[in-house]
């Protein structure tokens, strides 16, 4: 799956218009239990961040999906959008992506792992999966007496068409 961030790089946009992508269907189940799950009231303003994140983009920012909800729903703020945000990644029901010095990236936490490759040219961002590197961190965890709960993988460089400019 591939996806851009906008306004990465100063004075550079994207090297392909942003595709809306919509990774699995909808069930508006799966979000009403997971809120619950969270030990929240299911509420449609959570219900809205969440139809938001599934059906935009797979890395936004908070700011992204406060101005995506707040379209539909004026009344919600934007403190509203982060602290839910907050509170799912800090249940790993939403990954946040941080990328250098700017600011977090959201996305629904995928039933699989994957890592990202960040071109910081362009902002192009690549997901990817490799079990090498995966058994690695899990032997590097395992050599320190870790027991490894999960992970964030951030590659950065310059992708090949930024490298062909």
């Amino acid at each position: 799956m591939e996806t851009t961030v906008p306004h990465l790089a100063k004075g550079r946009t994207p090297l392909e218009p942003e595709k809306l992508i919509r990774r699995e269907p909808v069930d508006p189940g799966k979000f009403k239990r997971m809120i619950r799950q969270m030990g929240l009231k299911v509420t449609q303003q959570r219900l809205a961040i969440l139809e938001s994140l599934s059906a935009g983009r797979a890395h936004v920012t908070a700011q992204e999906v406060f101005e995506t909800v707040n379209a539909s729903h004026p009344e919600i703020g934007f403190a509203t959008v982060y602290r839910f945000l907050r509170k799912m990644a800090e249940q790993n029901l939403v990954t946040e992506v941080r990328m250098g010095g700017l600011p977090a990236r959201y996305e629904l936490t995928p039933r699989r792992h994957h890592d990202h490759l960040t071109c910081v040219s362009c902002g192009q961002i690549v997901e990817f999966e490799c079990p090498p590197i995966e058994n690695l961190q899990e032997k590097v965890a395992n050599d320190h007496g870790f027991q490894l709960t999960h992970h964030v993988l951030e590659l950065y460089g310059i992708c090949p068409r930024c490298q062909a400019e």
